[in-house]
Order: structure tokens, then sequence, then C-alpha cells
């Protein structure tokens, strides 16, 4: 041994040891990494792939409806939940559904498949219109109202429009009238000692407050606006139904009804459901959904639009309760 080389102490193999381990252990994580990457990048794409392709038979789920309307048939329109504005159940989207079903050539009649509490008198009315006007440009397809569990308020409203309306016996019908609500906070605010600060620019632009103690003109403006509007409805009822109604006061009251009493009381005509009215009453047995689906890229857009218009009238405040 030279005089240069030292023997290594028994300190100086360990540590050799111990960074031949470490840089053993680090490669071998390191390539874990990799690894683990590689497979998150491809159940990534997996997982794109899937949603791309759902995406893609959403966005083209009206053509294979549309491959099923070669044939005759009886076209069908959802009214389903709430008639509002914000909801699927508005008057923009029952219409295009019913316009849709009267352009077809293969379509024989019509059903309103109606399972609703009713809403906004608005909505219903334009409806309504639509319903008649339809009507009117295509004579020789008649149009009919199913009312399943329940049709009742603005949705008796659109059902009256039809040619018959057919239910189940334990259906519920009818709610003709209009209602406006809310809540008084007068009390409460009170007993908590807190001061309501409201600043308007108009005497009544503050009608209906509900930190205010309720002023009887108000009340009397708001009666003769909801009588206004009931009256528009009940005329809408009558013109539709016309002397099948019996004559009965609490007809128009809002009262509603099971399906067995409304044939009693000339609201609705028949026992039945989509499928005998398309087979034994329209004679197309066939029944193809006209209602329009939104695509997904829509329903977001619409649904952050509508936020955004809530959150604004709620931050503004541009008007009192909603009218039902």
């Amino acid at each position: 041994m030279s005089d240069n080389e030292m023997p290594q102490g028994p300190d100086e193999g360990n540590m050799q040891w111990e960074r031949e381990l470490i840089n053993r252990l680090s490669f071998a994580s390191l390539a874990e990494q990799r690894r683990a990457r590689r497979w998150s990048i491809f159940f990534k794409l997996l997982l794109f792939t899937y949603l791309f392709l759902l995406l893609i038979f959403t966005l083209r789920g009206s053509d294979f409806g549309d491959a099923r309307k070669a044939e005759e048939h009886t076209a069908m329109i959802g009214v389903n939940g709430m008639i509002s504005d914000a909801t699927a159940a508005n008057a923009d989207t029952i219409i295009e559904g019913l316009r849709n079903a009267f352009d077809n050539e293969n379509t024989r009649g019509v059903v309103l498949r109606i399972n609703s509490p009713g809403g906004s008198p608005v909505q219903s009315d334009y409806v309504y219109r639509e319903i008649q006007r339809l009507r009117a440009l295509h004579p020789d397809i008649p149009v009919h109202a199913v009312i399943v569990d329940v049709g009742a308020s603005g949705a008796y409203y659109i059902a009256s429009a039809a040619d018959n309306i057919y239910v189940n016996p334990s259906s519920i019908v009818g709610s003709i009238g209009v209602l406006m609500n809310g809540f008084g906070f007068v009390g409460a605010m009170e007993k908590l000692g807190v001061e309501r600060r409201l600043l308007t620019a108009g005497e009544n632009k503050g009608m209906l407050d509900p930190f205010e103690p309720l002023r009887q003109e108000d009340v009397t403006h708001i009666k003769q606006l909801l009588g206004a509007i009931h009256q528009q409805f009940i005329d809408a009822v009558k013109q539709g139904r016309g002397d099948r109604l019996t004559e009965n006061s609490e007809l128009f009251s809002g009262k509603f009804w099971t399906g067995v009493e409304g044939i009693e009381l000339g609201l609705v005509d028949a026992i039945g459901d989509v499928d005998y009215v398309a087979r034994e009453v329209i004679g197309a047995e066939e029944v193809v959904d006209f209602t329009p689906r939104p695509d997904l890229f829509k329903r977001f857009a619409d649904r952050l639009g509508a936020s955004m218009a809530n959150a604004l009238s709620e931050r503004v405040g541009f008007g009192p309760g909603a009218i039902q």
C-alpha cells in the first residue's frame, strides 16, 4: 500500500452504501411516478372519450327521434312540473314541440301529456293561444290533453284549449283561480329591535314590502290585479270548454276535484291515458314524443343565465312576489 492510499474506514464504507441505496430508491420512485402519470393520463383520456361520446349521443338524440317519425303517429308533448319561464315547462319549449308536431306530415293527432300544478298565467296563456292558432291552421289534426297526476291552475288553463281532456279517476283537476303569496315580518322586526331602511323612487315601489305594515290601498290594488287575471282565466276556460261546463258556483273559486268529479262538472271529458287516446280516439297507436330536449350546453347556459338574473333581481328588487 502506497503512502498516498489511505484505507477506508468503516464509516466511509457505510456512507457509500447509503448513497447507493438512496440513489436506487430515488430512481425507483421516479420510475413509479412516471408509471402513475402515464396511467393517470390514460384514465383521463378514457374518461374524456366517454364524456365526449355521451355528449354526442345527447346532442344527436333528436335525430333518433326524427327517424321514428317516418310513419303515421300520434305526437305527444309533455308539460311537466311548474310552468315558468325559468323551468323546463316554459311556453317557448312547449310551443316549439307543438309546432314541430303539427308541421310533421305524418302526425295524425297531438296529445298534451300534463302533470303540473300550474304556474305563470302569462306562460300558460302563451301556450293556450298557440294551441288555438295551430288548431285553426290544421283543422284536420285534433289536439287532446291527458292529465296524469295533476292538471291544476295554469296547467288546466293550457288543457282547456284542447278538443278533449282525459284523466285518471284519481287525477287532480281544476284550481281555476289566481294567487299571490308572501310573508310579513313586522312583528319579528319589532321584537328584534331592527329598523327597516327602504329607499325608493316612486311612492308605490315598495308595495307589499314584507318588513312594513300592509297598506289597505296596496291590498285593494293587488286584488283588482288578481281579479283581472282571474277573469282572463275564466274566459279562456269558458271559451275552451263551452257548454260542457255545468252550472256550479264553486267552479271558478279555485277549488280542485278528482278526475271523476271533474267529468261530472264538465271540466274534463273522460277517463283515459296517452295510449288509449292514441289508439282509440286518434287512431294512430304509435306515440312519438315531440317534447324538446335542450342540449347540455343550452341547459348549462340557461341555468347560468337564470341564476344571474335571479341574483340581480333579488339585489335590486324589481317587484313583488310571483303571481300564480
